[in-house]
């Protein structure tokens, strides 16, 4: 434990001066990844000095009780080892949470894209319910919202609604909510009062830079039209959305929002580089052992993760068990979603560090 987090500690360092280098800071891509591997290790690093010095008091303390002195010192110094032992059990607990593998991306902004799935209007009206869930969700996490394209339902909601997510750690945040949400309610059109069941699919994807993906111009077809559904002065009047394809994939993004049709170009962009970069992740997922990819279920968005029944206000985390499963409606409707994602991420960490003892042990 203790080179380990020595040669950690060094790594630091090392990043640290090379923030500082003249040639690393004119070098865009490599200055961002320095960055965010220096903000990944500063808690790890300030954990691991705490660890070190506590060796070391424990070390002065041992060399003291094996000296000449007298007996009431000797005392202190065996209740000053015992207290010192304590504190090093404590740190120990919390490096192994803290030296966890980390997704690199968890610090990055994201994209969320939301679609009705079976239910016909009232999935359309369940995903603008998790829409509206999201933004005040955002408001009270402090993070950013900007919708980029949306196709609405016939009696209100959204048939599919697009937008970016930014602030700290978004995607780290973020990602528990990819998959299937499921509502049990009786809908405005419903005359007899029955209950139905509805669905929505969440996507969660990490935000990726121009540095992380390259896309050449070759490759993109751009078609400009007018904008659809609701609309301002010029949104329905002027050419100004944009749908873009990415020719080698076949992937199609569009974006209607903005009444520049350049602002709507650099949307879609984002959201064609995010889709590319997963693209990228899932190939590289793909090589990775099953017990490395076995965290919180598979975050895959056909898995049914949550269910919404409106009659006995309670929402259900299909991933969660227990009293940790069951959160009131109401409160999660108005953006009240961290209890749920903390739990989440304890869940991931529990099993991470499962594996890595598992994996231990085989070693």
């Amino acid at each position: 434990m203790k080179d380990k987090l020595e040669s950690i500690i060094e790594r630091y360092r090392f990043i640290e001066n090379e923030l500082n280098n003249p040639d690393v800071l004119k070098d865009v891509k490599k200055f961002k990844e320095l960055s965010r591997e220096f903000k990944y290790l500063t808690p790890i690093v300030n954990k691991s000095r705490e660890y070190l010095k506590v060796l070391k008091d424990i070390e002065s303390n041992l060399e003291l009780v094996k000296s000449n002195i007298e007996p009431e010192l000797r005392d202190l110094a065996y209740e000053e080892i015992e207290i010192l032992q304590r504190q090093k059990e404590e740190i120990e607990e919390e490096l192994k949470i803290l030296l966890i593998p980390k997704d690199m991306n968890d610090m990055k902004n994201c994209i969320v894209e939301i679609r009705a799935g079976t239910g016909g209007d009232e999935a359309g009206l369940f995903v603008g319910d998790l829409f509206r869930m999201y933004q005040k969700f955002a408001e009270k996490q402090g993070f950013k919202i900007e919708v980029i394209d949306f196709n609405e339902g016939e009696r209100g909601g959204f048939k599919e609604i697009i937008f970016s997510m930014s602030g700290e750690d978004v995607y780290g945040v973020m990602k528990f909510e990819s998959g299937v949400h499921r509502v049990q309610r009786v809908p405005e059109t419903e005359a007899n009062g029955r209950i139905h069941t509805s669905a929505a699919t969440v996507a969660v994807l990490p935000e990726a830079d121009e540095i992380d993906i390259e896309i050449n111009d070759e490759d993109l077809r751009i078609d400009i039209f007018r904008s659809g559904g609701k609309g301002g002065q010029n949104v329905n009047k002027v050419e100004t959305a944009v749908r873009i394809t990415h020719i080698p994939t076949g992937i199609v993004v569009s974006c209607q929002d903005e009444r520049s049709q350049l602002k709507n170009r650099e949307k879609a962009m984002k959201v064609l580089r995010a889709r590319l970069y997963e693209l990228e992740l899932k190939k590289q997922q793909e090589e990775i052992t099953s017990a490395r990819r076995a965290m919180v279920r598979s975050g895959d968005r056909s898995e049914k993760i949550r269910t919404y029944n409106w009659p006995q206000n309670r929402v259900t985390d299909h991933r969660l068990e227990g009293e940790q499963k069951n959160y009131p409606l109401s409160e999660v409707m108005e953006g009240e979603l961290m209890p749920i994602i903390e739990n989440l991420r304890i869940l991931e960490q529990t099993q991470l560090l499962n594996q890595g003892l598992l994996i231990a042990e085989k070693d």
